[in-house]
């Protein structure tokens, strides 16, 4: 029974709907099934953007029916939340797909506060046959639940399982802005951000009985991959441009002191690992920016002055560098030109120095941007 005898709504089930006429009234049904099963006094809320008999249908059974102002499947969900007046929310979708009765194995954990958030896992109950296409099943779905595990450490089987409950006052913690169908991804990232327990129980998932699915593989692929990347800038940036900026050192410091690394690197060696040298440190900073624009101020060693007193002592080493080099040739009478490896390694010093300087104002600007974006919001 729900922990919160005084409260007019225990649960809201809230079920998006793109025309599914034959299926939202089933829905309702095993709703109602399970609220009178357990006692529970609960509303039904359908986020509709339908053009067919969907939103009479459920009218009819006695759900409450929102009309959001734009299309989306995030955004259908961040609509109908501004309705919910339930202390637990459950989520899921109006094809019929997820069963509605496996609904209290959802809202368990929650009422005996197990959890934050309660997952229903396809993975890990059964799936139909031809509910869901072999490459949803094999392969984008186990890849994206693996990067995300990877990235934000949700520990998570089916990161995209839109079959879903939160405690109200959890809910309410979550910063959700995603429209489509990165709604799902967003949702476990911002739980793992705000330290919320996340649960998974089995559910099973069944074929589509109407209609086709609404998904597109490859770009709602791609949306939650750009979305994870997005949010994870030490994997976007930092640990990429860490590697290659340590394999350009490594060419560069074997080609310039003659060492082999199982081959012995020349000058073009060399010049290839300048310029991963220089990508890399690009990279690097392109990770410092994402982190300030995240979290608004710039890390507790690295500020201005330390950043661009470094810079201009990397661009002053290299400058007296070249200096030195063109000072040689001039005094052998314009005769000996200096080593190739040595012109390339002091360029390098040059580059990266002023890399160091201006972008240590770049990190400066943003932040103050961010504090000022803050304090104005």
């Amino acid at each position: 029974m729900p922990d919160n005898p005084g409260h007019q709504v225990d649960v809201s089930v809230i079920i998006p709907t793109l025309n599914e006429q034959e299926t939202i009234g089933v829905c309702i049904q095993k709703v109602r099934q399970v609220f009178e099963r357990y006692g529970i006094r609960g509303e039904i809320i359908v986020s509709d953007s339908s053009t067919d008999r969907t939103p009479e249908i459920a009218r009819a059974l006695g759900a409450i029916v929102v009309r959001p102002d734009r299309r989306g499947y995030g955004y259908a969900y961040r609509f109908a939340f501004k309705y919910a007046r339930g202390r637990y929310i459950v989520i899921g979708d109006g094809d019929d797909t997820y069963d509605f009765l496996e609904m209290y194995r959802l809202l368990e954990p929650l009422m005996r506060r197990e959890a934050d958030l309660v997952i229903g896992s396809r993975f890990r109950g059964r799936i139909e046959k031809g509910a869901m296409p072999w490459l949803h099943r094999w392969i984008g779905n186990p890849v994206l639940t693996s990067f995300l595990n990877i990235f934000f450490k949700a520990g998570v089987s089916d990161a995209h399982s839109g079959f879903r409950a939160i405690r109200r006052d959890a809910l309410e913690r979550l910063d959700l802005r995603a429209d489509g169908m990165e709604f799902a991804s967003e949702m476990i990232v911002e739980a793992c951000r705000k330290g919320l327990r996340i649960k998974e129980v089995p559910i099973n998932y069944y074929r589509r009985k109407k209609n086709e699915s609404k998904l597109r593989s490859f770009h709602d692929g791609w949306k939650h991959m750009k979305f994870m990347l997005l949010n994870a800038p030490n994997w976007l940036f930092t640990y990429p441009g860490a590697a290659i900026f340590l394999a350009g050192l490594v060419l560069t410091l074997s080609a310039l002191f003659r060492i082999n690394i199982g081959y012995l690197p020349g000058i073009h060696s060399m010049i290839a690992g300048s310029l991963l040298i220089i990508l890399g440190y690009q990279i690097l900073f392109f990770g410092a920016f994402s982190k300030v624009l995240g979290h608004g101020d710039l890390p507790k060693f690295l500020t201005l002055e330390k950043g661009a007193a470094a810079g201009t002592i990397i661009f002053m080493a290299g400058l007296i560098w070249a200096i030195k080099l063109l000072l040689n040739w001039i005094s052998s009478g314009f005769r000996i030109l200096p080593p190739v490896e040595h012109d390339v390694a002091c360029f390098t010093l040059v580059v990266i120095g002023l890399q160091t300087y201006f972008s240590s104002f770049m990190l400066s600007v943003i932040a103050e941007q961010r504090k000022r974006m803050i304090a104005t919001v």
